[in-house]
């Protein structure tokens, strides 16, 4: 899978720029704060996952413009595509698959997949639980179809059970119980469906992270990855039934796949207090490349590579040997100096400044 040409207007600031993207691999160039991630960030926007940034539809457009679009040509399985994405400031954003209008953004995946490689994915190893479950999240809606429904519908009962939490308080009625209990039915069957998935997700990535792992780091090492949720030693429906006046006393559901964790340890050791600053860089990289690894087996295609700036944080010898991990697929890469570790270097160059495209 390639992008072929790339549009984007009133995009963060970027005004109105397209260009073309080299089948291999693209290196972007100009100082910082003038729109090389921003570019990024909307070559990633294809794949229907939102802003590898968390950024909201409001700061996606441009100051003083209503909506922004971000339009592509992708080339897939012999196949092209012309997917195209209107993001509104007020209002639900919405996109199209060559011409026709698709139900969720999220569905884009069908058609295009990414991975992104940033400074901020430290935070996979060291922050906290959501962001580890956002990486699950983001693999599985990227290969899954029943799993982007799973992910709907928990997320609309999970809204209606908080309203009713917040709405019947300390003091809940018998229609508030009655309908809890309904709530809590539906939460239960379809949180333990996502918690499989993500469970499984966790064993299937473990084989490549280690492996990728060893490979960073230059020498042997244990990566261990599994699913953390402490209601899974009964069920969610026991656990919900158990939280059920502190949920009620707090207006909110404190047990569920929306607390649960990934927990990484390495060489035994919890990596989030135990490993060191380049031990979780390398362990972030690890788990994107098992990312990329494990979307190209179920999809059949290679995703895109997107690396945000990412070897200015990396020293010689890691760098060397993230070019070495990286897979054959369509790769853009940005980078402030212009200047790239030897065994990287981009057949095409686009330099950016003040959100334009002023050199190819």
């Amino acid at each position: 899978m390639i992008i072929v040409w790339l549009s984007i207007e009133n995009f963060r600031n970027h005004r109105s720029t397209k260009l073309s993207l080299d089948a291999e691999r693209t290196l972007v160039v100009g100082p910082n704060g003038h729109g090389k991630t921003n570019l990024l960030e909307a070559v990633a926007l294809l794949d229907g996952s939102g802003s590898f940034r968390g950024a909201s539809a409001e700061t996606l457009v441009r100051a003083g413009c209503d909506r922004a679009f971000v339009r592509a040509e992708v080339r897939r399985a012999r196949r092209t595509h012309l997917v195209e994405i209107e993001i509104a400031v007020a209002g639900k954003s919405r996109a199209q698959v060559n011409g026709q209008r698709i139900r969720s953004l999220r569905d884009l995946a069908e058609v295009v997949s990414a991975v992104v490689f940033c400074p901020a994915d430290l935070s996979i190893a060291a922050g906290g639980p959501s962001v580890r479950r956002e990486l699950l999240d983001n693999v599985l809606t990227g290969t899954d179809r029943e799993y982007r429904t799973m992910r709907l519908d928990f997320e609309r009962v999970l809204r209606q059970r908080n309203n009713l939490l917040k709405q019947a308080g300390h003091r809940p009625d018998d229609e508030a119980f009655t309908t809890l209990d309904v709530w809590d039915a539906q939460l239960a069957d379809v949180g333990e469906a996502i918690a499989q998935r993500r469970d499984a997700l966790c064993t299937a990535l473990v084989s490549p992270a280690q492996d990728a792992y060893c490979q960073l780091a230059g020498g042997a090492a244990n990566l261990r990855l599994s699913y953390a949720a402490e209601w899974r030693d009964s069920s969610l429906a026991t656990a919900l039934a158990q939280a059920r006046s502190v949920d009620l006393r707090r207006g909110t559901t404190t047990v569920g796949p929306h607390r649960d964790d990934m927990t990484i340890c390495l060489d035994g050791l919890p990596a989030r207090t135990h490993a060191s600053q380049g031990e979780q860089r390398s362990i972030a990289l690890a788990l994107r490349l098992a990312q990329h690894r494990y979307t190209a087996q179920i999809s059949g295609t290679e995703p895109i590579v997107l690396l945000d700036d990412v070897f200015s944080e990396l020293d010689e010898g890691r760098a060397q040997r993230l070019i070495g991990c990286l897979p054959a697929a369509q790769t853009v890469v940005t980078s402030a100096t212009g200047h790239v570790p030897p065994g990287i270097e981009a057949r095409s160059q686009i330099h950016i400044d003040d959100g334009e495209v002023v050199s190819r």
